[in-house]
């Protein structure tokens, strides 16, 4: 399980990493708003705890960022040192799962976080997206820009591959070892089918996600 932590008291944020890796959870933290938004919309988290006073930008901004603007729907749960009834309001307005006040016991702090974590799970689509390109692995559906892309089984399987390394490299033995097995065609039916793909996720896009590693592979990568 991956948890982000945006925690500027940087204490706090060591105390829920330390806690939370014991309890078996893979833990990213962040020091101020922007960072954690930026690591929340680009990774790939199961619950992240957002505190509500933050530099740069506040907790309540940057839940309201993720719901309405990435459409994000990973659990999050508010800390504050405040415990006012208007602060805890305007958090589940913006989109917060749970909301907890400092000081607090890290065991409840894990409990809440375990609950919501486990309600998300039971609800999520299973969703791959790089940049503007999504896979829904259940619809079997992908899309750029929100329109409807039509692959080849082949280059579906090739897609799931990239997306689950990227941004890390696909060898080229292992797309023919997923389609072929121990018996791969000529190399140009791998290349037929990138150029293929590429032409389908790239040609009409002004962004190219496709890239080719000489030598090595292909991997596929959003704007840096």
């Amino acid at each position: 399980m991956r948890l982000l932590v945006i925690e500027d008291h940087k204490d706090i944020l060591a105390n829920i990493s330390e806690y939370f890796t014991l309890k078996g959870w893979e833990v990213t933290g962040a020091l101020d708003g922007l960072s954690g938004l930026h690591l929340a919309v680009t990774g790939n988290f199961d619950a992240i705890i957002l505190d509500l006073m933050l530099p740069g930008m506040d907790g309540i901004l940057v839940c309201k960022t993720l719901r309405e603007n990435s459409k994000h729907q990973t659990p999050i749960l508010m800390l504050t040192a405040r415990d006012e009834l208007s602060d805890r309001i305007s958090g589940f307005k913006v989109g917060a799962d749970d909301y907890i006040v400092k000081p607090f016991a890290l065991s409840e702090l894990l409990a809440r976080v375990e609950a919501v974590a486990r309600r998300f799970s039971g609800l999520k689509k299973r969703v791959l997206q790089i940049h503007d390109l999504t896979y829904d692995l259940d619809a079997l559906e992908v899309r750029r820009a929100g329109g409807l892309l039509k692959l080849n089984p082949t280059n579906m399987v090739f897609l799931e591959l990239l997306m689950r390394r990227s941004p890390g490299v696909v060898k080229r033995r292992e797309f023919e070892q997923a389609i072929w097995g121990n018996d791969p065609p000529d190399s140009d039916s791998l290349r037929t089918n990138i150029y293929l793909l590429r032409k389908i996720i790239d040609k009409s896009f002004d962004i190219p996600l496709l890239h080719t590693v000489h030598g090595t592979g292909y991997k596929l990568r959003g704007p840096k």
